[in-house]
């Protein structure tokens, strides 16, 4: 899909918040109302917004712990990994999960409120499937974490 710099305009200033209205949207990105909306309500039609969401405080809501974990697994068939991946998905701490290359079979990140948190869901994450080696890595600080994607 081909994005006229109007397009990036709006998008990016729909990343950062999604509550703005349109008409300030149009202001902003030189359009006027009507064109702004036809072209957010095409942006949504072809899936370039997926969704508007509320990005929430994890700190606030005492989750606080987040934990990158790298898992290596000796099983490699559509079904194993359709029993991982469903598995994984019912996990709600599971905020991310990515099937990798390399030396890393998967990766998920996982936000928890402490240690003992992340070890109840330590213990629902191994009893998912059959794994080989589950390695967790806990956050020591955030230094940069957006959902904004680049536009240019």
């Amino acid at each position: 899909m081909v994005l006229d710099p109007i397009d990036r305009r709006i998008l990016a200033i729909l990343q950062e918040d999604a509550t703005v209205p349109i008409a300030d949207i149009g202001e902003r990105a030189g359009v006027s109302q009507t064109a702004c909306w036809k072209r957010i309500k095409r942006l949504e039609r072809d899936g370039v917004i997926a969704r508007r969401v509320a990005v929430l405080d994890r700190d606030r809501l005492g989750l606080g712990v987040t934990v990158i974990v790298a898992v290596r697994t000796a099983q490699h068939s559509d079904e194993w990994l359709q029993m991982f991946a469903e598995g994984v998905s019912r996990i709600p701490e599971v905020v991310e999960f990515y099937r990798m290359s390399g030396d890393i079979d998967y990766l998920l990140k996982i936000v928890a409120r402490d240690i003992a948190d992340y070890d109840r869901i330590y213990r629902k994450l191994t009893k998912v499937a059959p794994l080989h080696d589950v390695s967790s890595s806990f956050a020591m600080q955030e230094i940069k974490s957006t959902t904004a994607l680049p536009l240019d």
